[in-house]
């Protein structure tokens, strides 16, 4: 005689938020992307010696005006090559997703003088970008990394 036996059943996981990280990480790899794409016109302006850009007041910290236009190409090249690594899913897009997150709050915050409004938007863009890829644990497994 042959006895039909279920599986045991098993208590459902509790979900840990998972879902919002990994849907915050494809955002923020699109953020980055989009960032880094403004941040090259944003160099491309500020070379070109454009009347784009005007100083607000008067800060400790002075850069060229062309200077700091070269530090947003070069930065805004590598954000926008970091942001499709990390819709790619590599692991070094989103180490370096993080890192240079980071080092674009910091080039915004010494950019306030010229745009301030932008440069309060770009920081707090790059801070939601950071949250999403530091809190999705799944980052690397959907790729097969």
């Amino acid at each position: 005689m042959s006895q039909n036996t279920t599986p045991p059943r098993t208590s459902p996981q509790p979900s840990t938020g998972g879902g919002w990280a990994a849907g915050g990480t494809v955002f923020g790899g699109v953020l980055m992307s989009v960032i880094g794409i403004l941040d090259i016109f944003q160099g491309i302006a500020a070379i070109a010696e454009d009347d784009v850009y005007a100083r607000v007041g008067d800060y400790v910290f002075k850069f060229d005006l062309t200077s700091w236009g070269w530090i947003h190409l070069c930065l805004g090249i590598v954000v926008t090559i970091a942001g499709f690594g990390i819709l790619s899913g590599a692991e070094w897009g989103r180490i370096a997703g993080i890192a240079l997150a980071s080092l674009n709050i910091v080039a915004q915050f010494l950019f306030l003088p010229y745009q301030p409004w932008w440069a309060l938007f770009s920081m707090a863009v790059s801070i939601f970008v950071i949250w999403a890829l530091a809190t999705d644990h799944s980052y690397g497994k959907k790729a097969g990394v």
